[in-house]
C-alpha cells in the first residue's frame, strides 16, 4: 500500500461485522468506514471489533465510525454517538466518528442551533479528552433550510454557524459532493475553501439533469438529480483527489453504496468495485517509486 496518504475504501455496515468486509477485501478496498443507521446494532462489540480487525490485517484500515442518527432529539441517538466516540481507539484504532448533526425536525434551521450548542460543545469535549475528530456529514436528506430533518451540516452557511457556535478542534466536515450538486452548488470551489476542516470523504457522485430543470423546474414533480458511485456522475474525481493533494490532505475517500439507480442491486459490487477502479486511476493509477 503506497498510497496511504489517500486510500480510497468503502462503507460497511457495522451490523455485517466481518463477514462483509471479508468478501470485499480481496478487490483491493483500501479502507472502511464502519456505519450504523439511527442506532448502534445490538452486539458484542468487542467481539465484533476483534474479529473485524483480524479479517483485515495489514490489508486496509478502519477510516472511521459512522453514527448517522439525530443526537439532538433522540437521548439514545446521543448516547451512541457519546460510545463511538469512546470506543473507536481503544476496539477499532481509528480516530475518527462521522454522521449527522441532528436537527429539531421540520423547523428552520437556526432554532436548533441552541440544542447543536449544547449537544455538540459536549461531544466535542469528549472527543478532545480521548484524542478523536468528528466530522459532520452535509448531507440535506432532501430537507431545506426553511424545514431540516436530522442534520443541520448540509450547507456552508451552516458549517459557519455550526463552527462559530462550538469552536473546537475536534470537529470537522465529512464532505460528499454529491450534495453540492443537489443544490446546483459547485462542489470544487467548496472544496477548496474547506479544506482545512474536511477529515473524510465519502465517494458519492450525482448526475444532474439540466434539461429536466429546464423544462419543469425544481417543483414541477419530476425528479432531476441522481446520486451515483463515482465514475458515473458529473464530478472530476482527479481534480478531487488533485485539489486534496495540493493542500497536503491525508484520509480516506469511503465509498457509499447503496444509492446509485443503475448500479445497485444485483450491480451494487459490479458498481463499486467499478468506482474503486476509477477512484484508484485518479489517483494515479498504481504506485511507481522514483529512482534512487
Amino acid at each position: 500500500m503506497n498510497h496511504s496518504d489517500i486510500r480510497i475504501g468503502t462503507v460497511a455496515h457495522l451490523s455485517a461485522g466481518a463477514n462483509y468486509i471479508k468478501q470485499m477485501l480481496p478487490y483491493g478496498f483500501e479502507s472502511f468506514q464502519l456505519f450504523s443507521w439511527l442506532h448502534l446494532p445490538d452486539v458484542d462489540m468487542e467481539k465484533t471489533a476483534r474479529e473485524i480487525s483480524a479479517t483485515i490485517g495489514d490489508k486496509a484500515v478502519i477510516s472511521s465510525l459512522g453514527m448517522f442518527c439525530n443526537p439532538l432529539q433522540e437521548e439514545q441517538a446521543l448516547k451512541d454517538w457519546s460510545r463511538c466516540i469512546a470506543m473507536a481507539r481503544p476496539l477499532f484504532n481509528c480516530d475518527l466518528v462521522c454522521g449527522f448533526t441532528g436537527a429539531i425536525d421540520r423547523k428552520p434551521l437556526p432554532e436548533s442551533i441552541p440544542a447543536f450548542k449544547k449537544v455538540w460543545t459536549r461531544l466535542a469535549k469528549e472527543a478532545e479528552d480521548q484524542g478523536v475528530r468528528i466530522a459532520f456529514e452535509n448531507c440535506s436528506l432532501n430537507a431545506t433550510w426553511e424545514s431540516v430533518y436530522m442534520n443541520i451540516a448540509h450547507s456552508s452557511a451552516a458549517w459557519e454557524m455550526l463552527f462559530n457556535e462550538v469552536p473546537s478542534p475536534a470537529i470537522g466536515l465529512e464532505w460528499e459532493p454529491c450534495h453540492h450538486l443537489d443544490s446546483f452548488v459547485d462542489p470544487l470551489p467548496q472544496l477548496r475553501k474547506w479544506l482545512p476542516k474536511i477529515l473524510h470523504l465519502h465517494g458519492k457522485d450525482a448526475t444532474v439533469a439540466m434539461d429536466i430543470v429546464r423544462e419543469f423546474g425544481t417543483r414541477g414533480g419530476r425528479q432531476y438529480s441522481w446520486h451515483r458511485h463515482p465514475g458515473f456522475g458529473d464530478t472530476n474525481w482527479t481534480d478531487v483527489i488533485s485539489i486534496l493533494r495540493m493542500g497536503k490532505w491525508k484520509g480516506a475517500i469511503d465509498i457509499e453504496g447503496w444509492h446509485d439507480p443503475v448500479y445497485g442491486g444485483d450491480l451494487e459490487t459490479t458498481g463499486q468495485v467499478h468506482a474503486l477502479r476509477y477512484l484508484k486511476s485518479c489517483r494515479g493509477g498504481e504506485f511507481v517509486p522514483n529512482p534512487k
